[in-house]
């Protein structure tokens, strides 16, 4: 770790959060929510919220894929997405939806200021986010895709939005 200039656990619980909460409804596969755990570890996301039944920590198949940053990511467990949805804006995040939908926003056109507290919401795999839950949300946001598929695996989404939102915040060294 030190070779690659990485933090330690306790160095990233202490670290400045990107002011992120990623919010998991209703996923299917607890290999896709440990995705989603390790891709936030990587952005230091904020916050997963975990919705219904979406699996969530201590799991074998999230470890699998998380590789130990289901012990390094803030997580918490709701039993709805209406009071996950809650306790984001009740600490001041804006709520996207992610899913195609009338009037939803192509990423590349969302442009928070880096200030901005944003949680987004990743549907169920195959049903997608529900609708009573897009209603609470302040919009949705599309990821354009341009082939014959219009969907892409929860995981896969996630890296996409959640580099989009962090990018702007961040400055890579080219010779790190």
């Amino acid at each position: 770790m030190e070779e690659l200039d990485r933090m330690t656990p306790e160095e990233f619980r202490q670290a400045e959060k990107t002011p992120l909460i990623v919010i998991l409804e209703n996923i299917r596969s607890a290999y896709n929510v440990g995705s989603v755990f390790r891709t936030s570890d990587a952005f230091l996301v904020q916050a997963i919220y975990i919705i219904g039944y979406s699996a969530k920590p201590p799991h074998k198949e999230i470890k699998k894929t998380a590789l130990g940053a289901e012990e390094t990511v803030e997580w918490k467990h709701f039993a709805s997405s209406a009071e996950a949805l809650a306790e984001a804006r009740q600490q001041g995040f804006r709520v996207y939806a992610v899913e195609q939908a009338a009037d939803s926003l192509p990423l590349q056109d969302l442009s928070p200021s880096l200030t901005d507290k944003i949680a987004v919401v990743f549907g169920n795999e195959v049903t997608g986010v529900e609708q009573a839950t897009i209603g609470l949300c302040d919009g949705c946001i599309e990821i354009p895709q341009l082939g014959m598929k219009h969907s892409l695996n929860i995981a896969t989404a996630a890296g996409i939005v959640l580099w989009e939102l962090v990018r702007p915040r961040i400055r890579i060294n080219p010779l790190h």
